[in-house]
């Protein structure tokens, strides 16, 4: 429906207006009647389209009815459909009529000047700015969706700045405005007319802190782009050039989706009418766009890698050489976090997590800092925030716990549940979830994560871990058939079978951790007869067990999906259980699959008591093959959970 816009008229003066190209305006026709008139006859020039509403019958003019009845409820409409060449070039003619008929006992004129104001994003998500049937003012998701996108800009493409690029209101850079999201404010018809009304750009109060919008004029010149709209700026009075029809803007995320946030952000241009002198200015037109903040979205380990990081420590140095060699296998660049920048923490999966930002005419990696802040605190702004490469953190203010690691944050392959389609997979957290008073992942990391709609997250129990950490007993693997993907789920009833079988062959005396030192070497024999251990680990069966039950309702599994892993744990319900040999993290790899297969790396002398887990490796993985990202060509935003 266009929009529509109330007029008054005058039978003393003429009346002038503005009709906007796609609205309609509505016509006083009963205010302005004098007391004896009865009926009305209107008339307007040719570049004006007349409709008379009576009775709830909309008849456009001209037709065979000459004079209307003032009754209530009739109504004048009109509209245009082509711009004025210049002001007031088109009108129409109120004519009103007495009982008697005959003579009109009074006229109106209004004057009419067509212009047109119109603002636009890439709301077809095209990649390009263009206009559109679609209703700007509305935002949907899905291959079938509409509406534009905006990218958090928290990346630096400045190596010399010391802030993200969104945290400062200067355009350094032609990459920092390729990040940024283009708005369109067209203007047409005559210009002089805009000498008595007023453009005017602005942003509701409430998102006026989530956006940062440039603007610079006719120049291209970096220095001329000034910041114009958000944070404490929330209204920009626009000065059409009278060369150019076309005022482009460029629009900069400043915050991702979150608790209070839902992404959307909506930007309104409106015309502004000055009446006589001393009176404030009235609008008549306003047009509305909106954008939604893309998410951060996590890649699945499934993913072809891209780059690989590694910490170097003082006891590490075979393990650090045969992941270089990995990563030579697969064509990957190897990122080695030296002891100076890692302060012997090896851990990076657990300080890092990385995801990917997209709209149709931009993608780039986002890597997600834990509220961990250890060793490694430094590292993800110092060493991987830069060029086309983002950052995003989220503190604990209440205190961190080992579930706000990142080991305890994973994400499943596309799925689809009950029909429902999760393209780009679902995370997949730890909580002390069913039993109470256990340890949580911090309320801003979950909500954040929430927030982003995309990956719906699942909520496992893991609190039984000592240190609580989901990808101790599950991660996912490639796969020809089926759903692409098989899920490894650690298992220690597949555990046993396994000792069993291998006692029954005669190798019940083979020790576990040969050349290990200062570490038991229990034989095959000793572990099968250990009943404390046994027990233990029907517990941490049962705590597997329940998560299995979980994620195959949550990603829509069914047993051929699942691979159980033989693995023991050790530990007490009090202290939580630990890997009683290297366990199911992807960042305690004792082999790491690459393009070429299985490569086997050294645990190294890092290892700990009973085989502990060897460094931790982090993989980037390939963002761009991602199935179905946000924007670019056909490829469409999923709708959220």
């Amino acid at each position: 429906m266009a929009q529509q816009r109330h007029v008054q008229l005058s039978t003393q003066r003429p009346t002038s207006t503005v009709c906007v190209l796609g609205t309609e305006l509505s016509l006083d026709v009963r205010g302005s009647a004098p007391k004896d008139a009865v009926a009305f006859h209107v008339q307007g020039t040719p570049g004006v389209k007349l409709y008379v509403v009576h009775e709830t019958q909309s008849v456009k003019l001209p037709s065979s009815v000459c004079r209307w009845p003032l009754a209530a409820g009739t109504e004048v409409l009109l509209a245009m459909d082509a711009l004025s060449k210049d002001v007031g070039d088109e009108k129409v003619r109120i004519s009103y009529f007495g009982e008697a008929g005959g003579v009109p006992v009074a006229r109106a004129m209004l004057y009419l000047t067509c212009v047109e104001v119109s603002l636009d994003a890439d709301t077809s998500r095209s990649g390009a700015v263009s206009r559109t049937l679609l209703d700007k003012a509305t935002w949907t998701w899905g291959p079938d969706g509409h509406g534009a996108i905006l990218l958090v800009n928290c990346d630096r493409d400045d190596p010399k700045a010391k802030m993200l690029d969104n945290c400062d209101t200067a355009v350094r850079s032609y990459a920092d405005l390729k990040d940024m999201s283009q708005m369109v404010l067209r203007t047409r018809g005559p210009r002089t007319i805009f000498t008595g009304h007023r453009l005017v750009l602005h942003v509701d109060f409430g998102n006026a802190d989530k956006v940062g919008v440039f603007y610079g004029g006719n120049s291209v010149a970096l220095e001329e782009y000034k910041h114009v709209l958000g944070g404490s700026k929330l209204a920009y009075a626009v000065k059409p050039s009278r060369h150019q029809e076309e005022s482009i803007f460029y629009v900069e995320g400043l915050a991702f989706p979150d608790v209070g946030f839902s992404g959307l952000v909506a930007f309104h241009v409106t015309l502004l009418e000055s009446p006589e002198k001393g009176f404030l200015e009235t609008p008549i037109f306003t047009d509305t766009v909106v954008f939604r903040v893309a998410p951060w979205i996590m890649t699945p380990n499934t993913a072809a890698p891209l780059e690989v990081f590694v910490c170097s420590v003082d006891d590490n140095e075979d393990f650090v050489a045969a992941v270089g060699a990995v990563a030579e296998k697969a064509k990957c660049p190897l990122t080695v976090c030296p002891l100076p920048e890692n302060r012997q923490d090896r851990w990076i999966q657990d300080e890092v997590e990385f995801g990917y930002v997209q709209a149709p005419h931009k993608t780039f990696p986002v890597v997600f800092d834990s509220p961990r802040d250890r060793g490694l605190k430094d590292f993800p702004v110092k060493s991987i925030l830069g060029p086309d490469f983002g950052y995003v953190a989220r503190q604990a203010p209440e205190g961190a716990s080992s579930l706000d690691s990142f080991g305890n944050l994973e994400v499943s392959p596309p799925v689809t549940v009950r029909g429902k389609e999760y393209p780009l997979g679902r995370i997949l957290i730890g909580s002390s979830f069913p039993r109470f008073g256990g340890r949580r992942m911090a309320k801003a990391v979950k909500d954040f994560l929430i927030a982003q709609q995309v990956q719906a997250p699942v909520e496992l129990f893991s609190d039984w871990l000592h240190v609580g950490h989901v990808d101790e007993f599950l991660s996912f693997v490639p796969a020809p058939d089926r759903k692409g993907f098989r899920l490894l789920l650690a298992s220690p009833s597949a555990c046993y079978q396994l000792l069993k079988e291998k006692q029954e062959e005669g190798f019940g005396e083979a020790a576990m951790f040969e050349g290990l030192e200062k570490v038991p070497k229990p034989t095959i024999n000793e572990i099968l007869a250990n009943e404390s251990l046994r027990k233990f680990n029907n517990y941490v069966q049962s705590c597997i067990s329940w998560n299995r039950d979980i994620l195959k309702r949550a990603l829509g599994l069914a047993e051929p999906d699942i691979l159980d892993i033989p693995q023991l744990f050790r530990g007490d319900v009090t202290m939580g259980a630990e890997a009683f040999f290297p366990d199911m993290a992807p960042g305690h790899p004792q082999a790491l699959w690459t393009t070429g297969g299985w490569a086997v790396l050294p645990g190294g002398a890092g290892a700990g008591a009973a085989g502990a887990p060897g460094p931790y490796l982090h993989l980037h993985r390939r963002l761009l093959l991602l199935p179905r990202p946000l924007g670019g060509g056909p490829l469409r935003h999923q709708r959220p959970a």
